[in-house]
């Protein structure tokens, strides 16, 4: 009988498997509700689920969490949840949870840019264990999506004293497909597949995050086969990758969901006059950029939204490079060669474009006599030091965005507070009118048609330079099985990975 026993734990190890992958950052809280970079919405998004979720091809909108969802009338929504889901220490997931999630997010509680998306729940009354009502104050055009947010456990969290500072953010009890099983800061952080998944347990035993800063180390690790996913720099992809790395890896393709930009921060003096800020803008080559930095892999930035979406406004072309009239614009403004406008530019080494971006733009903008200097970040020292306290001249960021972006959360004056995503204070009374219009609008032309005019006024005033928007360029290791490429990507189907 002892020899069967060590028979099933030999046979066991032999074939447990682990997924190798790298974070550039230790995650800050894996909670997501306070998941605000990008490390911890990366690694919760594999230990919570929301009501629904978006399909393979970030499209439509389809159950998670809720079994069956639907619309009494344009504000009234019912959700009937899932009876087969546990929390990751064995409890039954019910109504309860989803009702201690939303009166959490609104509460004074916690700071989270994500309660904005909240604000027009009137409210949400529990029908039964497992069918949840929301209450619409009027029609919102993100009604459903709001609910992709990840649900908490109210049996844990119910007698809480302060959530921002929980140990639940570094221990989390989910209903995800993994579990964490260990976290060593600037170490490895290991998940473990949770044997009662609702959808079943996931074929792959084990994730592993290896925390690494340095995108020279990353790619090293994945050449040689230590990390199995990866991305890769274009430069790297265009000069460097030989006919082995092909033969290990699968490449995967596409243009990202997100956007590189400098952001002014706007409650500064010295970036309150448009001419100044319409200077800066006509003293970058944008082209030149994706050029240099991306090799055709990248195309150039317009505005807010992003292409193939209802939002993009197409008639809106990027500026081009004018050295002559970015310099008559700043003289106009008080700045000539012996008082010339200065300014910083902070980010971060999270990302190993962005240094050099930095270095780029301060080299364009010498053209018009302006001085730029660089600090460049460990990425939590960025967020908590530089980004979130509003402590900057200029930060070089990007956003990852839905398909269907709120612009309330970047764009309007309310969002200027503390946890809010309006980083660099721009306040415009037209635009919060148009934003708060377009909140309750449901027909999609209409949307689209307001969303547009929007993204004209916003990238005419400049409060960022929209900077580019790059390709997302991911090597798999060819021994991961079962990967179907969308448009939203590979994840949606991880379950059902398996590694030889």
């Amino acid at each position: 009988m002892r020899g069967l026993f060590f028979l099933f734990i030999l046979t066991f190890c032999l074939h447990a498997s682990t997924l190798h992958l790298a974070t550039s950052s230790n995650p800050a809280r894996l909670n997501p509700l306070l998941a605000t970079d990008s490390s911890s919405a990366e690694i919760a998004g594999f230990l919570f689920n929301g009501l629904v979720k978006f399909d393979k091809d970030s499209k439509e909108i389809i159950a998670d969490l809720a079994e069956k969802f639907y619309f009494l009338d344009e504000t009234h929504l019912v959700f009937e949840l899932r009876k087969n889901v546990l929390w990751h220490d064995g409890e039954k997931f019910s109504a309860k949870d989803v009702l201690f999630t939303y009166q959490t997010l609104i509460s004074d509680k916690i700071a989270s840019p994500y309660s904005s998306d909240f604000r027009f729940v009137k409210n949400v009354k529990i029908l039964d264990d497992f069918k949840i009502e929301v209450e619409y104050k009027k029609p919102y055009f993100k009604a459903l999506e709001t609910w992709m947010m990840g649900i908490l456990p109210e049996h844990l969290l119910k007698n809480e004293k302060n959530l921002m500072s929980s140990s639940f953010n570094t221990h989390p009890i989910g209903t995800g497909a993994y579990k964490l099983k260990r976290l060593e800061y600037s170490k490895n952080i290991e998940l473990a597949a949770f044997d009662d998944y609702f959808e079943g347990r996931p074929k792959i035993d084990t994730i592993s995050f290896h925390v690494i800063s340095d995108s020279m180390t990353r790619f090293l690790m994945l050449k040689s086969s230590e990390l199995d996913i990866g991305s890769v720099e274009p430069f790297v992809y265009e000069r460097q990758l030989q006919k082995e790395f092909f033969e290990k890896f699968n490449i995967y393709e596409k243009i990202s969901l997100s956007y590189t930009y400098l952001g002014f921060n706007l409650r500064l003096k010295k970036f309150q006059d448009p001419k100044v800020r319409k200077a800066l803008s006509l003293a970058i080559d944008r082209q030149e950029l994706v050029d240099i930095l991306f090799l055709g892999h990248a195309k150039v930035c317009t505005g807010p939204f992003l292409p193939g979406t209802l939002a993009f406004n197409p008639d809106v072309k990027a500026p081009k490079q004018n050295i002559e009239e970015a310099k008559r614009l700043l003289n106009a403004a008080g700045y000539d060669e012996k008082h010339p406008f200065e300014f910083e530019i902070v980010t971060s080494n999270a990302s190993s474009i962005r240094p050099y971006a930095a270095e780029i733009l301060q080299y364009q903008l010498k053209k018009i006599g302006v001085i730029v200097k660089l600090r460049v970040m460990e990425w939590q020292a960025f967020l908590n030091m530089v980004v979130f306290p509003h402590n900057f001249d200029a930060v070089l960021l990007g956003w990852g965005l839905s398909p269907t972006p709120d612009p309330y959360v970047f764009w309007h004056s309310d969002s200027d507070k503390k946890g809010g995503f309006n980083l660099v204070g721009y306040h415009n009374k037209k635009m919060d009118k148009m934003i708060e219009k377009s909140q309750a609008i449901i027909d999609k032309k209409q949307l689209g048609k307001l969303c547009r005019e929007m993204f004209a006024i916003i990238a005419e005033d400049n409060p960022y330079l929209f900077l580019y928007i790059p390709n997302s360029i991911t090597a798999v290791n060819k021994d991961i099985k079962n990967i179907e490429p969308a448009l939203g990507g590979i994840w949606h189907n991880y379950i059902q990975w398996e590694k030889n």
